[in-house]
């Protein structure tokens, strides 16, 4: 084993050799002694990955026996596994079948290798070189001759590899970033991805590149594959088909992972993905289609969508007022029923279309068409909780824009004297948005709402900004084998992305989980979901009873609607099983009382919950203007009056404190506003808070027990998220009631708040 103190030493000498070096050739003659003197070891390799081609090549060996050596990357060899995994494994027994077996079920050793060089393998280290998050080759390092390999090692030869990754970027292949290519080739100014957050994604910048600077597609593939290292294949009808009987996948996972399988005329198979460096999710679909004999290559998300039968993905649409523009607007020329077709048809599409694509891009929960009695069409749309108006569409095409709503909803385009529900998907480059629409008959004419369900993955639990008490507390409760857990606040409040990365922290390969929703927005892997149907009876409280005969570990239920709902949950909870599902109230301590109206047994209650978890979804600023200032005294009181003067102690108030405030710049629409976060409120489920439920005691007696107990309230936990800079005062006095918030505004702070 390495003692310690050499451990930043190697590391040291190691940058200062890739920092002197020209080139990797000589700097690994250096690192080579240094490693395998440091290591104590016989032999070091870098396998470097072959630019477009499925396998790592050994450039640089220790030995003469062999000059060269290429291994496929796939889990049959160890290089091959860690390249394909980018996983570090130490092997401290090659030949022993069981423990390669227990790194991964195909991993084997190729012994042909030792017979070549006439060379015995006793223990390896093998790590990834990566960087940026694209695998380069492969670190390895065999035969320490002291003892075993143990994970200081590994931390070590991580680093190193690190290092080399860094060092020598362009050398084994590809670019630094995704899209310096089309700088390169002076297709785009290092400027024009100026306006991009830090955090957009590649899939968010290609659409910016599109919208924005109508950059082609095939510019833009051939610059992601130079970064992925992999070839860009264009949507080839004649050449590449959609290979459905030999995929074994279905159709819906492979769009929502933006990959597909094709074979080209030869049958050769090809897996095509957006994310070639999704090494988790290849290995997935290499198990399921049972072969390694493929090709890996990239494309855009369009371009697999039309592999996998879509035709219909827009990704530029036209300028809101261009599209206006376009269409005859004078009364006389406009059909008011407008079920008819007309000439102005296409234009009326595009429009709706552009209304769509505002909304996701501004990150909408709601779209709202409100008629005017005089006077044009105002469109609407809820961003971060509050209520903006976007655009206004001629009075004269309303009835035109409601129609083709219905029309992509499914409803009936005669019918404008009732309510009507409905859902539409609309897609856009890499995903399919679902919308609920509703439709509602006002004496201005037909309006429409339409709610974007916010689908994709799981947030992680990390993700939810919960207070470090309330995670561990909340991971401590669905630890438990069997209980009941309600996540309750009201509609739009984020209880079922809550309970989602509640259950992705739960999902591991020991645990069958079940759940019923209206509607299904989140997907997870492993979840068996299932959608709700109550117009034909199939409701929340029988698809809980069906899945108590499914041999479930956990149960989420969408919502208690019901007594029966309510009661089917709680007898499940009883008989072994971990209960997740939501309410509508307004603190956690009501919940209780919100239940026992219902008439559940308050013992039965009491036996089975473990713990309630009420929030909130408050603004939080935005990153790129938020500014630092020193509160004044009212503010500090505020703050400490609304955390509570009794538990200030449990704060870390420094004496000069700094809070932050909004500003506003481009990236927020001048706002000071970006995005959303959650406040909480976590109520443990106590002996003492048992004793009250069994007597029914008042909400007041309860949250006081709470409280004595460790609860904090959303306010409390709102006055956290202030101090930490996440958002400002003016959300925390909305929240506490002290803003004026029917007017959507803010009282000035006074002493006598």
């Amino acid at each position: 084993m390495i003692k310690k103190p050499l451990f930043a030493d190697l590391i040291e000498s190691c940058k200062t050799i890739t920092n002197e070096q020209k080139g990797l050739a000589i700097a690994f003659e250096r690192i080579e002694l240094l490693l395998l003197g440091t290591f104590n070891a016989e032999r070091l390799s870098i396998f470097q990955r072959r630019p477009h081609h499925r396998d790592l090549v050994s450039r640089f060996k220790t030995g003469t026996e062999v000059t060269e050596l290429k291994v496929p990357i796939n889990t049959h060899s160890i290089a091959g596994y860690v390249a394909m995994a980018q996983q570090a494994i130490i092997v401290n027994h090659p030949y022993d079948k069981d423990t390669l077996r227990d790194i991964y079920f195909k991993l084997r050793f190729e012994k042909k290798y030792d017979r070549l060089s006439r060379f015995k393998t006793k223990n390896v280290l093998c790590v990834p070189i990566n960087h940026g998050g694209i695998l380069l080759g492969v670190l390895q390092i065999l035969n320490r001759q002291d003892g075993d390999f143990d994970v200081a090692d590994m931390s070590v030869a991580s680093d190193i590899a690190d290092i080399l990754g860094t060092a020598f970027r362009y050398e084994l292949g590809g670019t630094a970033r995704p899209f310096d290519y089309l700088i390169h080739r002076g297709i785009i100014e290092p400027k024009m991805l100026s306006n991009l957050s830090k955090n957009s994604s590649i899939k968010q910048t290609i659409t910016f590149l599109n919208n924005e600077y109508n950059i082609a597609g095939h510019d833009i593939g051939e610059a992601l594959s130079i970064y992925y290292q992999v070839p860009f294949i264009d949507f080839k009808p004649d050449y590449y088909e959609f290979s459905e009987n030999d995929a074994k996948l279905s159709v819906s996972y492979l769009k929502r992972n933006l990959v597909t399988v094709i074979k080209d005329k030869n049958e050769n198979t090809v897996i095509l993905m957006f994310e070639p460096n999704n090494n988790a999710l290849l290995m997935e679909i290499e198990s399921t289609i049972g072969t390694d004999n493929y090709q890996l290559a990239f494309s855009l998300p369009t371009q697999i969508l039309k592999y996998l039968g879509e035709t219909n993905a827009q990704t530029n649409p036209t300028k809101f007022d261009e599209i206006i523009g376009e269409i005859d607007t004078s009364v006389d020329k406009i059909n008011e029923a407008s079920e008819d077709n007309s000439e102005d048809e296409p234009a009326i599409v595009r429009l709706v279309s552009n209304i769509l694509f505002e909304a996701k891009r501004l990150n909408a929960s709601d779209i709202h068409i409100d008629p005017e009695s005089q006077g044009p069409t105002q469109v609407r749309m809820r961003v971060d909780g509050i209520m903006r108006d976007i655009n206004t569409v001629p009075q004269s095409l309303h009835n035109a824009v409601i129609s083709r709503i219905k029309i992509m909803s499914r409803l009936n385009i005669a019918e404008k004297r009732i309510p009507q529900d409905g859902k539409l998907i609309f897609n856009i480059p890499g995903q399919s948005i679902e919308v609920r629409v509703a439709t509602l008959p006002t004496v201005a004419g037909e309006g429409a709402v339409m709610r974007l369900l916010q689908g994709g993955d799981a947030l992680p639990i990390e993700k939810l900004n919960l207070s470090a008490r309330n995670k561990t507390m909340v991971q401590g409760m669905v630890s438990i084998p069997h209980g009941i857990m309600l996540v309750v606040g009201p509609t739009g409040s984020g209880k079922t992305t809550t309970l989602h990365a509640i259950l992705g922290y739960l999902n591991t390969p020991d645990k069958k989980i079940w759940t019923a929703e209206d509607p299904v927005e989140i997907t997870q892997y492993r979840l068996q979901q299932v959608q709700v149907n109550p117009k034909i009876g199939f409701t929340f409280a029988k698809a809980l009873r069906a899945f108590l005969r499914a041999d479930p570990d956990v149960i989420l239920i969408g919502e208690m609607r019901d007594k029966e709902t309510a009661h089917a949950g709680i007898e499940a909870s009883l008989t072994g099983h971990l209960v997740l599902s939501t309410l509508h109230t307004n603190s956690a301590p009501e919940t209780i009382t919100r239940l026992l109206d219902l008439g559940i047994d308050p013992v039965n209650f009491s036996d089975a919950c473990v713990g309630i978890l009420a929030q909130r979804l408050i603004r939080t600023l935005c990153v790129k203007c938020k500014e630092h200032y020193s509160p004044s005294e009212p503010e500090k009181k505020f703050l400490i009056r609304q955390y509570g003067e009794e538990y200030i102690g449990e704060l870390d108030w420094p004496a000069d404190l700094k809070l932050c405030r909004a500003k506003g710049c481009r990236e927020c629409d001048e706002t000071g506003y970006k995005g959303r976060t959650g406040v909480h409120e976590l109520l443990s489920m106590t002996p003492d808070l048992r004793g009250l439920i069994y007597k029914e005691a008042s909400i007041a007696e309860m949250k006081e027990q709470a409280m004595r107990d460790g609860m904090r309230t959303l306010t409390q936990d709102a006055v956290l998220k202030v101090l930490k800079g996440d958002t400002d005062i003016n959300q925390a006095q909305i929240l506490s009631g002290a803003g004026m918030w029917q007017h959507k505004q803010v009282i000035p702070i006074s002493s006598d708040l």
